[in-house]
């Protein structure tokens, strides 16, 4: 049968457009669709946006901090519209880019909903189209929980477009999007309370980095309240809004934020017209081949919720376009040892095996260092550094490494070379410092903490 494409991708974020482009440029006959915007989430309602707002809700510490160097400065104003305005600009930028990579690249870019038809057919707002292979790349949508009054709150896709900063804000959550975001609103200056219905937040990361952030955010004015959740919502006569917990307190706040999750985008996708199944958690379900139950389709990324993060997205479109259209340079992606960092105020870096984790399969022996960063030492900021390693007492290979600190996704970035390496604490202990930073603490410990 000759098909209208080659390879058909129906998403136009980070993983759809990677396996599009590299698709296009092996010689393959490429559409993509998108119906919202290019780049997906991550460039326009996540980590993109939510950086740039990260980084805005630094500076009011920066200021106080700088009369410690001598610096002396008028009153500060923080102007929300600007640093949105601002920020769309960026966005806007970006889209482009996208744009013009794809164009490049020779794929054809279609705007609008696509339906699957059958398993080789797509329609396009009515169009139809078929393909060989169709790739479905999607992502996530967050979720509110069916709460009474859960229209009065928000999700992360709307927080960025928030036409006034909230004097008071209630995040929901205990993921590292809320965490993120009570940081943000934190430190731009509304009065935060994260509520978390489990005893800490951050479930999955290391325990100490767990405790080292929750003390570090009350030091830093946040309201951590575990154990509870929001039974209802209402609206007050004055626009505010009225939270009662499951417990009977209440709670007045200005905005509402939930980040309690993201469920696969399947709305109006046709699956149903398909053999492609959902796993017992409602991803879509794929081989290791990321194909489907129907042969012909793919998919990637946060609709098959493996991991998601988007340059785990990339790594798996990518993987994609090679083996169907450039088998030679075919790779598997890798999903051990992959770093992350959580752009909360402080920032975590982390990449490897968890202390709790570790100690499952493992004899283990603990190096930490924890200080006051020398950025810090002409000011009266208590902020404390947190630097960990995880390390295999028999092979005395570095299972895993974690940092609370400025700048911790830059440095355990570098880290994360060594450790897919193989990196013995011996290659560390003989790598030089560079002095004087923080990073050389993760070159310079020397006696374990705990075995």
């Amino acid at each position: 049968m000759a098909y209208d494409f080659d390879f058909f991708v129906i998403g136009a974020g980070s993983g759809g457009v990677r396996a599009a482009r590299f698709a296009a440029g092996f010689g393959a006959r490429v559409a993509i669709a998108e119906s919202r915007y290019l780049g997906g989430t991550c460039v326009n309602v996540g980590c993109v946006p939510k950086k740039l707002l990260a980084y805005s809700a630094h500076f009011e510490e920066e200021f106080h901090q700088a009369n410690g160097f001598g610096w002396s400065h008028g009153e500060t104003d923080f102007d929300w519209k600007k640093l949105i305005a601002n920020k769309d600009r960026e966005i806007l930028r970006l889209n482009n880019i996208y744009q013009k990579l794809l164009d490049d690249s020779g794929a054809t870019l279609f705007e609008g909903h696509a339906r699957l038809v059958d398993a080789h057919t797509v329609d396009l707002d009515g169009r139809r189209y078929t393909a060989e292979t169709i790739l479905i790349a999607t992502g996530g949508w967050p979720v509110i929980p069916d709460v009474p009054g859960r229209e009065h709150a928000i999700s992360s896709n709307e927080a960025f477009y928030l036409p006034e900063l909230p004097k008071r804000m209630l995040v929901i959550g205990g993921g590292y999007i809320a965490v993120e975001f009570a940081s943000i609103f934190n430190g731009l200056g509304c009065k935060t309370s994260l509520l978390y219905r489990g005893d800490l937040f951050l479930r999955g990361f290391d325990g100490s980095l767990r405790q080292h952030l929750r003390d570090e955010m009350l030091k830093k004015g946040l309201d951590l309240q575990f154990n509870t959740d929001i039974a209802r919502i209402d609206k007050q006569a004055d626009g505010s809004l009225l939270a009662t917990l499951r417990d009977g307190r209440t709670l007045e706040t200005d905005c509402v934020f939930y980040a309690t999750g993201r469920r696969p985008m399947l709305d109006d996708l046709g699956l149903e017209n398909t053999a492609v199944e959902l796993n017992e958690k409602g991803f879509i379900k794929v081989n290791e081949e990321y194909r489907t139950n129907e042969p012909s389709i793919l998919a990637i990324g946060d609709v098959i919720g493996r991991v998601q993060l988007t340059p785990v997205a990339i790594a798996e479109g990518m993987a994609v376009a090679r083996r169907l259209f450039r088998p030679e340079e075919y790779r598997p992606v890798d999903y051990s040892q992959i770093p992350t960092a959580v752009f909360s105020l402080p920032n975590i870096g982390t990449v490897g095996m968890t202390e709790e984790d570790a100690r499952m399969t493992h004899d283990v022996r603990i190096y930490e260092a924890r200080f006051r960063p020398m950025k810090l030492s002409l000011t009266d900021s208590q902020e404390r550094t947190l630097m960990k390693l995880v390390v295999d007492a028999e092979t005395h290979r570095v299972l895993g490494c974690h940092m609370i600190g400025p700048e911790a996704g830059e440095i355990v970035q570098g880290l994360a070379v060594a450790l897919k390496a193989g990196a013995t604490k011996q290659h560390f202990d003989e790598t030089i410092g560079i002095h004087p930073t923080a990073a050389e603490e993760f070159v310079t410990m020397r006696t374990p903490v705990r075995t």
